[in-house]
C-alpha cells in the first residue's frame, strides 16, 4: 500500500480539470492507496475553486459542485493531518531555512510529521503529490519522496 501526502497544489487537480488531474484521480483507489492531507487543505482547496470564478477558469456551478464534492470527499476519503504546536514549530523553522510561505510551511511540516510517523511504525514512507516546484525542491531536500502531477499529463 502506497502513502501518498497531497497538499492543496495537487488535490485541486482532482476537482477542476488541469494538466495531471487523470494521474491523481489515478491515485485515489482507497483500498491500494493512502492519502493524508493537512487539516489546513480544506481552506486552501475551497480557496483555490473559489478564485478560479473570479479568474474565469471555472463558472460558479462547477464551482460549487467542486466545492461539494471535496468537501464530502475531505470528510470521508482522507487521512487528516492535525496541525499541532509541533507541526506548526517545524513549520516556522522551515519557513525561516527555506523561505517558504506561510502554508507551504504547514503542508511540508505536516507531510514530514507522518512520513516519520509511518517510518517510525516500521510502515513505507510517504510521497509528497505537489505541484509547487519550490515546496517539491524543498521537500527532496529534506529527504521526502516527491511527484509533481504536472509531469504526469
Amino acid at each position: 500500500m502506497t502513502a501518498y501526502f497531497f497538499d492543496s497544489s495537487a488535490l485541486v487537480k482532482r476537482y477542476a480539470r488541469e494538466t495531471g488531474t487523470a494521474w491523481i484521480i489515478s491515485l485515489f483507489r482507497p483500498a491500494v492507496n493512502r492519502i493524508y492531507v493537512a487539516h489546513i487543505t480544506v481552506v486552501e482547496v475551497v480557496s483555490a475553486l473559489s478564485r478560479r470564478v473570479r479568474s474565469g477558469s471555472l463558472t460558479a456551478d462547477d464551482a460549487s459542485r467542486a466545492i461539494g464534492r471535496f468537501r464530502r470527499s475531505f470528510d470521508g476519503k482522507f487521512l487528516k493531518v492535525a496541525i499541532t504546536a509541533t507541526v506548526i514549530n517545524h513549520a516556522v523553522a522551515l519557513a525561516e531555512q527555506h523561505c517558504l510561505r506561510g502554508y507551504d510551511a504547514i503542508q511540508l511540516a505536516a507531510a514530514i510529521e507522518i512520513h516519520t510517523q509511518r517510518l517510525n511504525a516500521g510502515a513505507a514512507p510517504v510521497v509528497l503529490v505537489s505541484a509547487d516546484a519550490a515546496l517539491n525542491a524543498v521537500a527532496a531536500a529534506t529527504g521526502l519522496l516527491v511527484d509533481d502531477p504536472n509531469f504526469h499529463p
